[in-house]
């Protein structure tokens, strides 16, 4: 073999050496960019998810406020359970009867909150109070975007009294509402609370 063939295969065996490292390069960016375009997506389906969870709760909470301010029916059972002043039907752990289910008492300082005992996120809860219950609202869910199933939540009669009243002689009612909304991936959840304070007659208000 000639010197000039000898150089001729040398230089062809480096120029297939540099295009197979090149071509593992733009492989290696190529498999990068993809994994930055599936983290990205992944992420944002997450956002989205959070989103469609967190507005189920709102929805939730809102329902719990109608729920205690009579739902459909104003003079019906469960209506009088929220009567001023009164807290008949709040029970230790939460109630689980056709009138009082999902009203708990407050917990005692040493325990758990009413709320982290009574099972939000179950399937077969029945202690919590699942979205239109009793205020016949209705939630799309299961389907696409929506939330895999309908929030809940449990409501919480706690101690309040207004300045200068005698904190043993409650006159009014002062509730936290504790709701919990799912994504479409239910493991997605959102818990959040707000607080319903009953209001004064006008003959009371300062």
């Amino acid at each position: 073999m000639s010197t000039q063939q000898s150089t001729l295969q040398s230089q062809r065996g480096a120029a297939l050496l540099v295009a197979l490292c090149v071509m593992l390069i733009l492989l290696m960016l190529g498999v990068s960019a993809a994994r930055s375009a599936l983290n990205a997506e992944k992420s944002a389906r997450g956002d989205r998810d959070r989103q469609v969870a967190m507005q189920a709760a709102e929805a939730a909470l809102a329902d719990a406020e109608h729920d205690i301010e009579g739902g459909t029916a104003p003079s019906s059972a469960r209506a009088k359970l929220f009567a001023r002043g009164s807290d008949a039907g709040f029970v230790a752990g939460c109630g689980d009867g056709a009138a009082n289910l999902g009203l708990c008492r407050r917990a005692v300082a040493s325990a758990a909150p009413a709320w982290q005992r009574a099972g939000l996120a179950e399937r077969d809860a029945t202690r919590t109070i699942e979205y239109g219950h009793f205020t016949g609202a209705a939630l799309p869910t299961g389907q696409g975007t929506l939330p895999s199933r309908p929030p809940r939540y449990v409501i919480e009669l706690v101690p309040y009294a207004r300045p200068g009243e005698d904190a043993g002689q409650r006159t009014g009612n002062f509730y936290r509402i504790t709701a919990i909304g799912f994504g479409a991936n239910d493991a997605t959840r959102v818990v959040l609370q707000a607080y319903y304070l009953e209001a004064a007659p006008a003959w009371e208000a300062p």
